[in-house]
Order: C-alpha cells, then structure tokens, then sequence
C-alpha cells in the first residue's frame, strides 16, 4: 500500500508556491469512453476533465481520482481532486462548475467543486463507495434507458435474488466474482456492508456498498445474482461460490452499460455506518 499523498495547502519548501487543493464531484456518462483512467488508445474521461482544466489554469493540473471505472461504466459521484497554485485561485468557487463545464463535454459534467479539507486525498481517505447497477426486467427494452441498465426479458425471481444479496454482505475473499486486471494485486478480501435489490415496475435497481472493489466484481457478483433469479444458481450456492475462491466457479460478468458509480464516502457526515474512521487506500483497485 502506497501511503498517502501529503497535502498541498502549504509551500514544501521556502521557494515553493502556496497551493490549494480542491475537490470535484463528477458525473458522466461512459458510453463513448474506455473508462475513467487516461488511456494510451481511446479515450478516458481523466482526459477530458484535465483538458477542461487547462483552459482555465497555467499550471495545467493532474487529476487525482478516487477510482477508475472501467470502459462504459457511469458515474453520478465519482470524487477527485486536484492542485493549483493559490495565485491561480482568481474564479469564485461557487462559478468554478460552470468555468469547467463550458470545457468538458456534454457527457461528462462537474458538479460541484470545494476548497479539500486538510490532508484530503480523493483516493486515499476513502471510507468506502456505492454503486448501483440497473436491469430492465421485460421482453421489451425501454428504448430511454438502452445506455444505462442491462435488458434481461425473462422474467426474474426477485425473491431469490435478495435471498442470494445477502450472503455477499460482510468480509469475503471475493476472487471468484472478479477478474484478472492484468497486473498483480493485493488482498482480495473485501467487506461490502450493503447488498440489496430494489424494484420500481420492470426496473430493478441492485445497490452495493463496500470498502473497495476488484476489478469486475460489482459486474460479477450482479451477473450471478440475475442468473440465481433466472434458476440457473440457487441463493445457497453464493457461499460455495465465496470459498472457493474460483472465477470460473461464480456466475456470468453483467454489462458495462447498467453500472454506474453512485457516491464515495469519506469521513464526516457522509460516512456510511460501522465503518472506521482510516482510509480505505488497500481496497482501491480497478472497477
């Protein structure tokens, strides 16, 4: 584990310039991208949001995220950060929004924008993340939400599914609902305090709250649910699934498309409950 970055709010040294940390909420919508992250071919929404910045400030800052969405997958409450120096502070804050936004995209919006509480880091001081994933249950698709919920036309046993959700709440290796990202990792033991499905009509809605997420496993586990609600798993077979610790154990992958990054929580007011007050930088990975 990396240990955090230190905070930027003062000169480092006697010849350095004060700066300022700020601190984003974006919301974008990851059709046309090939994820958060800056990517050597195709395009990243980091991309569009440094270039947007760069418009505005000389020093051209580096955009510091608490996550890295995979390609396709949505954000409402993706955080980041990033410096300046304090003479390059010259927009109100509370116009800051609009400043980027006539830079960005019509996909991709920043919503709100403040000065970082001292030695906040987007990444590092962390306490965890939601995200939510959306499935229309009907034979025919609703054409407005084609970009952002998996179509499933068979019917699905919600009951099943909610039964097979609770045994993915508390502290699990969770390997067999992610996938390889391609480099080495860590720890794959991950505690997700929330898992539940919702249902509106045809629209059902999966909310999952954790101290982090491996790559694919939001997808993974989503995949295996939808597949207990269409009989091929039964809810009891999830913590077989668990130890055995085997990808090719779980369930299918869902699509990028219906899942969207929905808040991270720091410490403060919107800490979730029962979590500590330390980051949660080792629970980081990909999602």
């Amino acid at each position: 584990m990396n240990p955090p970055e230190p905070s930027l709010s003062r000169p480092s040294g006697p010849a350095a310039a004060p700066m300022v940390r700020l601190k984003m909420v974006i919301a974008y919508d990851g059709t046309r991208y090939d994820g958060w992250q800056i990517q050597t071919t195709g395009t990243g929404v980091q991309e569009k949001v440094e270039a947007a910045l760069a418009a505005l400030f000389p020093s051209r800052p580096r955009v510091h995220s608490s996550s890295r969405t995979d390609t396709g997958v949505h954000a409402l409450g993706m955080v980041a950060h990033f410096d300046i120096p304090a003479s390059e502070c010259r927009i109100p804050m509370r116009q800051l929004p609009l400043a980027i936004n006539a830079h960005l995209p019509v996909d991709v919006r920043v919503l709100s924008v403040h000065r970082a509480p001292p030695g906040f880091h987007a990444r590092f001081t962390a306490l965890g993340k939601q995200y939510r994933y959306q499935v229309w249950n009907r034979p025919v698709m609703n054409p407005l939400l084609r970009f952002t919920a998996w179509h499933v036309p068979r019917p699905l046993d919600l009951g099943a599914m909610r039964a097979a959700a609770a045994h993915f709440i508390g502290t699990h290796d969770f390997r067999a609902f992610s996938a390889n990202p391609g480099h080495p990792r860590g720890s794959t033991v991950r505690t997700v305090r929330r898992c539940e499905w919702r249902r509106s009509g045809p629209l059902l809605t999966c909310i999952i709250e954790a101290d982090g997420f491996l790559y694919k496993m939001c997808r993974g586990m989503v995949g295996t649910m939808v597949q207990v609600g269409l009989g091929k798993y039964r809810p009891e077979d999830i913590p077989r699934m668990l130890a055995a610790a085997d990808r090719r154990l779980a369930g299918m992958t869902a699509p990028a498309h219906g899942l969207i990054l929905w808040k991270v929580f720091y410490p403060g007011r919107n800490r979730p409950a029962g979590t500590a007050t330390a980051g949660a930088a080792e629970a980081s990975d990909e999602e």
